[in-house]
């Protein structure tokens, strides 16, 4: 299955690479190959949303926050999919279709391939999960890219005592597993992110979810909860060498969540 141009047409709206100016975003020039460009492959908790959905926010929206701007963020995550679909539905082909030598492809899933009523999406950890994953690790090594593989962030889980609990079953273990095999940098914003709702509690984190007058969602992210996990992709990906301090800015500083803005939805 490939996408539809109307598919296509978000995916390329989402994904224009976005700067950071001194007081806020700004677009950069997508045409120019001056700067890398790190592509990011993954699923809901990291798209670009809408301002039907807002204030649900993917962390790759904030992610440029703390990019310098000769590295830009081209976002093609998109709601719902999983290693598995994203693949079958022609997603990974657009990206490889664009990445350039030098580029970064940042691939997060789980989410969805934990669902095994789904077979168009549920993969199995040990197995389905990793092939999949080698087809984007290959796909960008073939272009002269380099693959990152980022475990999936966490849902707010707590249990009776308080304690952050992991929802992923052996997908982190298996992505983990794979990264050392293939040799990939690894970004484990799975055990930072439960590290970090640990830290923040059962109280706090719901002001980092898209927890509105009218829904409790534990999985998707409000403004403070994007940038609060961009934040950690951003300074994982120094800590394990992706990216170089000198490519990075804000790690320690206040983002304002006025930053974060919802096109308007394009019409069918």
């Amino acid at each position: 299955m490939s996408p539809t141009r109307r598919q296509i047409t978000l995916a390329a709206l989402a994904a224009v690479p976005l700067a950071v100016a001194g007081t806020g975003p700004a677009l950069a020039d997508p045409g120019s190959r001056r700067r890398r460009t790190l592509f990011i492959a993954g699923d809901s908790t990291a798209a670009q949303k809408y301002s039907d959905a807002a204030p649900e926010t993917g962390w790759g929206m904030a992610l440029p926050f703390f990019l310098r701007d000769e590295t830009v963020v081209a976002n093609y995550a998109l709601n719902g999919r999983s290693s598995k679909s994203f693949v079958d539905e022609g997603w990974l082909d657009v990206i490889l279709g664009v990445i350039r030598p030098g580029d970064l492809l940042l691939v997060q899933f789980a989410h969805n391939d934990e669902k095994s009523e789904d077979p168009t999406r549920y993969t199995e950890p040990w197995t389905t999960y990793q092939d999949y994953l080698r087809q984007y690790l290959d796909g960008a090594r073939a272009r002269g890219a380099r693959p990152v593989l980022a475990t999936p962030v966490e849902r707010r889980r707590f249990d009776a005592d308080g304690n952050a609990v992991p929802t992923h079953g052996d997908y982190p273990a298996a992505m983990r597993a794979l990264a050392a095999e293939e040799d990939v940098a690894l970004l484990d914003i799975e055990a930072l992110s439960l590290a970090l709702w640990q830290k923040l509690g059962v109280e706090e984190t719901k002001t980092y979810f898209n927890w509105t007058a009218t829904e409790q969602d534990n999985t998707h992210f409000n403004p403070p909860g994007a940038i609060a996990v961009a934040r950690l992709v951003a300074g994982e990906s120094v800590r394990r060498r992706v990216l170089a301090p000198r490519d990075v800015r804000r790690l320690d500083a206040e983002i304002p969540t006025s930053w974060i803005t919802w096109p308007p939805p394009v019409a069918a």
